[in-house]
């Protein structure tokens, strides 16, 4: 079974984060929070939107990128975000790749959104960005279409 790792860099919005942990379960992705949430886990909006699918879900909390890095210190990690000119479809994605996402409000912290491994979904000009929900869908059914499921 492909391994594929999301992580959330201090989420906001705890429907997103439900939503996510869902998808993740479905398709057997493991889910990092790292840092400061804006909410509880424990949040009845958070455990309603992952309705059921919370047990099913590898779910790691970590205080700090440079911690997550550290724990895999061999890891690529993609940094998605509305700043990068590189097409997420541009990227030949490996088993055990991260896709690394921002919070909701202000996305990732700059030294991320210039790294090399910085990547975007395409959008209409003039937009702001996807919801992050959706971002999430988008690359994870990318990378499932590389390297299977």
């Amino acid at each position: 079974m492909s391994k594929i790792n999301v992580v959330l860099y201090e989420p906001e919005i705890p429907q997103n984060t439900g939503n996510i942990a869902r998808l993740c379960a479905c398709t057997g992705t493991s889910l990092y929070l790292v840092g400061k949430l804006g909410f509880s886990l424990s949040s009845k909006y958070t455990k309603r939107a992952g309705l059921d699918y919370w047990d099913s879900v590898d779910l790691h909390k970590v205080e700090s990128m440079e911690e997550l890095r550290k724990q895999f210190p061999k890891g690529k990690f993609y940094y998605l975000t509305t700043k990068s000119k590189k097409l997420y479809t541009d990227i030949k994605f490996q088993d055990g790749d991260f896709l690394v996402f921002g919070p909701e409000t202000r996305g990732l912290p700059q030294e991320y959104v210039t790294s090399d491994t910085a990547i975007t979904l395409p959008m209409k000009e003039g937009q702001r960005s996807l919801n992050l929900s959706n971002s999430v869908a988008i690359a994870v059914y990318e990378v499932i279409r590389q390297i299977g499921l």
